[in-house]
């Protein structure tokens, strides 16, 4: 385990390189013996810092939710972030590219809930009781810690994307919101358009076989650190696409059938 004096010393430095949009090098090649808590306590320590700048939590995001990614970072279960007030963006609007460092996209699904959710036992039923309606979403990934070092392209660990707010950037909220009872979830299914091409198709039932799921198991995991999700939160469940790139001037279009559209583009 990584002392509270690194663990501080890290969180200043992902804070500092969002500002300034520069990217840090591995924090697990730095720290060989950096594990999953150790990149929990760094994000942690960072959500500190950026609520005494005056940020707020809206809600949470869940990672990692597909086997394929899973495996491909070498862990069984997702990872988590904060979804900070000052991520989230208009649909439809222009969006500023320089606000990020790399910019990637993914295709999601945005739980609101009416009620708060307060592990450990909650189930995907407990979870559609409590949710007010489910929207798409859209959200943006960046990295403050390099995706693949500058100089041997090793890929970055799951310890540093955990520090790293889970990947986290932005979100776009739109459509057509739903009552959580309305449609059977697993089968909302996606086309992302990037400039008018289809990059990226999907169904959320890649989200842990619900996308609720990944809302229950949120819920469960934070409980031992006396948290939990509150009324109004939004939580974003996962992606059910690979992360698509972005630059200055791509234009994003996902069409989720009758849950509608949400659009934006990068400026």
């Amino acid at each position: 385990m990584l002392d509270t004096q690194t663990i501080d010393a890290l969180a200043r430095q992902l804070r500092d390189a969002r500002q300034t949009r520069t990217p840090l090098r591995h924090f697990s090649a730095q720290h060989p013996g950096m594990t999953i808590e150790d990149g929990y306590a760094i994000q942690r320590a960072w959500v500190r810092l950026e609520l005494a700048a005056g940020r707020t939590i809206k809600g949470r995001k869940i990672g990692l939710t597909s086997r394929a990614m899973q495996l491909s970072s070498q862990i069984t279960e997702p990872d988590y972030a904060p979804l900070m007030d000052d991520m989230f963006f208009a649909a439809g609007s222009d969006i500023p590219v320089d606000r990020f460092i790399a910019p990637r996209v993914e295709v999601e699904l945005a739980f609101i809930l009416g009620k708060p959710l307060k592990g450990p036992g909650v189930t995907l039923f407990d979870v559609l009781a409590a949710t007010e309606y489910v929207t798409p979403a859209i959200e943006i990934i960046d990295a403050r810690i390099e995706q693949f070092d500058r100089d041997t392209r090793a890929p970055r660990k799951v310890f540093d994307t955990i520090s790293d707010f889970a990947a986290n950037a932005g979100i776009v909220l739109g459509g057509r919101p739903v009552k959580p009872d309305a449609v059977d979830l697993r089968w909302v299914g996606a086309m992302l358009f990037k400039n008018g091409v289809v990059e990226e198709t999907g169904l959320a039932a890649a989200v842990l076989n619900h996308p609720a799921n990944g809302v229950a198991w949120l819920a469960n995991k934070i409980a031992p650190h006396d948290e939990q999700l509150h009324a109004g939160d939004v939580v974003l469940a996962g992606s059910f696409t690979r992360p698509t790139p972005a630059v200055a001037g791509d234009t994003f279009h996902v069409d989720y059938g009758p849950l509608g559209a949400v659009a934006f583009r990068f400026v």
